[in-house]
């Protein structure tokens, strides 16, 4: 990991800066012509892609899904007009999610083991697509105009440095910080926090949620973490204080009673990373065991012991697990993909791609669905139909950085050596590293030699790429 570099940190002071109104910013205020919704737009991805390349992500497809389709659920109800959305889902177990300038949001995995039902985990996501849709982004480059943050860069380097994983060097830089400027940068972040605080109620009152969920999970978190030495990154930059409990529950409490609280889906998520964080399959399957044997009734619980028996090659006993949740709900998506999972760890193929083609009949656009077929055909030694169908997938998730790293694998393997290079190119365009994209598409035209046309398409994506480095770079002086 390149820690910290000066581009990101950069970006990040930008990211970061405090809010100064009161009132909700307008399409002609001046925070749009300081700042413009556009301009956010490419910031956001300039930043994306940098952060990429400094933290470690989380790549399973169903989680990746369940925040994107989750976020957007709430997406569509909220204030949010510029709903181009990017998500990172970084590999960590502390508690923390984000929103930055651009329509990105972040999610750590901890945020699934300390949200206990799907209502909480949404709260946490309505607050943090308030802050985008409120632009406080662009609100506080307007406020920073009339204000000095002496050390401004020292607390973002502890924020950044957190974000990358480096907790201890994060905390001791924002402890550095100048008292004057953390207390006036903490006076217009808590402006910010209430005005998030009251369009995400808003936000998840519409969406179908509980909005009673947002102050249960700052109770929750306020108890847990009271008399912690170093609190997780989330309660850094999002205090939680009895006032704000109350106030959320004073604004919560005037909505109807009957939104949603939680659904099977979450809790099987809350499994699939649960045993991510566990020591070893074994310690998982013994956890999930214990849950169920205080209660055998919890699908999630036995769904998890069949992942940590798949996980650790005892591939009966998955089996005997998985056939009472199959038989509850034969077409449960979740619950098949494990079973295909199952099938083709235990070389059972032909009964992995009959419940394959099953399942594309009843889900045909699903993307964990896609990229279990694509794995599948892999194992059947078949790379030109998933090359193929790797392209498909790339229709619906161009700018997914995972996607494009199997396209390169893929071609690879396949003998599409030039597109093996253009592969690798949009990959490391992805994760920030445009030097060595660039190099990738220089292999690439090598290997094109007379094809006029190839090496054409070629050099315009090189330009393309050298514009979009050049841009980031003027970006961020």
């Amino acid at each position: 990991m390149n820690f910290l570099r000066p581009t990101l940190l950069t970006l990040a002071c930008l990211m970061a800066l405090p809010s100064h109104a009161d009132d909700l910013p307008s399409l002609g205020d001046a925070s749009s012509a300081i700042v413009s919704p556009q301009q956010e737009h490419q910031l956001g991805r300039a930043w994306l892609s940098l952060l990429r390349g400094n933290v470690n992500q989380l790549n399973d497809p169903q989680l990746k899904d369940y925040v994107e389709t989750s976020v957007y659920r709430l997406a569509e109800t909220s204030q949010l007009q510029d709903r181009r959305l990017e998500f990172i889902l970084i590999d960590s177990r502390e508690l923390n999610a984000f929103a930055a300038p651009g329509g990105i949001v972040g999610v750590n995995g901890g945020l699934f083991l300390n949200a206990q039902t799907e209502g909480e985990y949404a709260s946490v996501l309505a607050h943090e697509l308030a802050h985008l849709s409120q632009r406080h982004f662009a609100r506080g480059v307007e406020a920073q105009q009339r204000m000095q943050l002496p050390m401004m860069g020292a607390l973002l380097i502890g924020i950044v440095a957190a974000a990358a994983g480096a907790g201890d060097a994060g905390i001791a830089a924002i402890a550095g910080t100048q008292a004057a400027a953390i207390q006036e940068q903490r006076r217009f972040s808590r402006q910010n926090e209430q005005e998030a605080d009251r369009i995400g109620i808003l936000n998840l009152e519409k969406a179908g949620y509980d909005p009673r969920n947002m102050p249960t999970m700052f109770e929750r978190l306020m108890r847990q973490y009271r008399y912690d030495a170093k609190p997780p990154e989330f309660l850094l930059t999002h205090p939680v204080t009895e006032s704000r409990i109350a106030d959320t529950r004073n604004r919560a409490e005037q909505a109807p009673k009957g939104g949603t609280e939680d659904s099977k889906r979450y809790q099987l998520i809350r499994a699939r990373v649960a045993l991510i964080y566990e020591g070893t399959p074994g310690l998982a399957a013994k956890r999930f065991q214990a849950q169920l044997d205080e209660n055998p009734q919890q699908d999630a619980a036995r769904y998890g012991l069949a992942l940590a028996q798949i996980k650790g090659g005892r591939l009966n006993e998955a089996r005997e697990n998985l056939k009472p949740l199959l038989a509850k709900a034969p077409n449960d998506i979740t619950y098949n993909l494990a079973q295909i999972d199952l099938d083709t760890t235990n070389n059972r193929l032909a009964d992995a791609q009959q419940r394959v083609e099953r399942m594309r009949g009843l889900y045909p656009g699903n993307y964990p669905l896609q990229q279990a077929r694509i794995d599948l055909l892999l194992k059947q030694n078949r790379p030109a139909e998933a090359e193929k169908a790797l392209d498909a997938l790339l229709k619906n998730r161009p700018d997914d950085p995972d996607v494009w790293y199997d396209v390169a694998e893929v071609r690879g393997l396949s003998g599409n050596t030039i597109g093996l290079h253009q592969a690798r190119a949009e990959y490391f365009a992805l994760v920030g590293d445009f030097d060595q994209a660039l190099q990738q598409l220089d292999y690439a035209k090598q290997r094109a030699g007379n094809n006029f046309v190839l090496a054409s398409k070629i050099d315009a994506r090189q330009r393309e790429l050298m514009e979009q480095q050049r841009m980031v770079k003027d970006m961020m002086r």
